[in-house]
């Protein structure tokens, strides 16, 4: 008799804040019946990588696990090495150091957050504290990138996606995005300081939680630059475990024969 669990999947981080940040949305995500769920990390959480999490559902019975990769990006290489080491693509898209998995449950992987109108409510919800006037103001979407094309490419079509629906959302005069990797940001600002110079310029940061790039990497990137920036990610907030919910709830659904 076949049982299915969940194992989401996420970078990690040695911030213990971050981790703590992450479990919480997997703890808030409401399972059927019967269908345990965990959480584990590609790298820097000891005691808690992939092969533990697939280790720790196949010994309580699950032999079909729904992989929900809590990513921001599809363009993220990440998703696809990890795709690859579970058996769900034939050959990495980029040069990886991941083994296959050691495994013997049947592995379905879902899609990363990505452009899930979710992305666009909570950034939102980010920046309307921000925002006075919006038909006068700017939104620069900031997220990670990569320096090679096919994953550009990817996060680029995801993010113009959310900022499509975030315009639409908070009635902005525009929203741009910009990847840190190549780095954009600079381009879009200088852009826009010749376009419409009375109007203001929000930042939002596209990344899953706080840390170094939020902190540091964004502020540093946009200096001699006039914006406002509260640097809040996607979590804390309710609408990732929603995200889980039904991301692992679509495929669970597909798995009952």
């Amino acid at each position: 008799m076949s049982r299915t669990g969940v194992l989401v999947i996420s970078h990690g981080s040695r911030s213990e804040e971050w981790v703590r940040l992450v479990d919480q949305a997997v703890e808030d995500a409401a399972m059927p019946a019967g269908v345990p769920i965990r959480s584990s990390f590609l790298e820097l959480v000891e005691g808690r990588l992939i092969q533990d999490g697939i280790d720790a559902l196949e010994g309580q019975g699950v032999t079909e696990i729904v992989v929900v990769p809590l990513f921001v990006s599809c363009g993220s290489v990440h998703v696809d090495e990890i795709r690859y080491a579970l058996g769900d693509l034939p050959e990495p898209s980029a040069e990886t150091d991941l083994k296959p998995f050691r495994r013997t449950a049947r592995i379905c992987v879902c899609r990363p957050i990505d452009d899930d109108p979710i992305v666009a409510d909570i950034v939102y919800s980010r920046i309307r504290e921000l925002s006075e006037r919006p038909e006068r103001e700017r939104v620069l979407l900031v997220g990670h990138g990569s320096g090679l094309p096919l994953f550009r490419e990817r996060w680029k079509r995801g993010m113009d996606s959310v900022a499509k629906r975030l315009r639409a959302l908070g009635g902005f005069a525009d929203v741009r995005s910009a990847l840190l990797l190549p780095d954009e940001t600079r381009d879009v600002l200088e852009r826009w300081r010749e376009e419409a110079p009375g109007d203001a310029v929000l930042v939002a940061p596209l990344f899953l939680s706080t840390g170094y790039f939020t902190d540091q990497v964004i502020p540093q990137r946009l200096q001699g630059f006039e914006y406002r920036y509260n640097g809040k990610a996607l979590l804390p907030h309710p609408l990732i475990s929603r995200w889980i919910e039904r991301s692992a709830g679509e495929r669970i659904r597909q798995q009952v024969p």
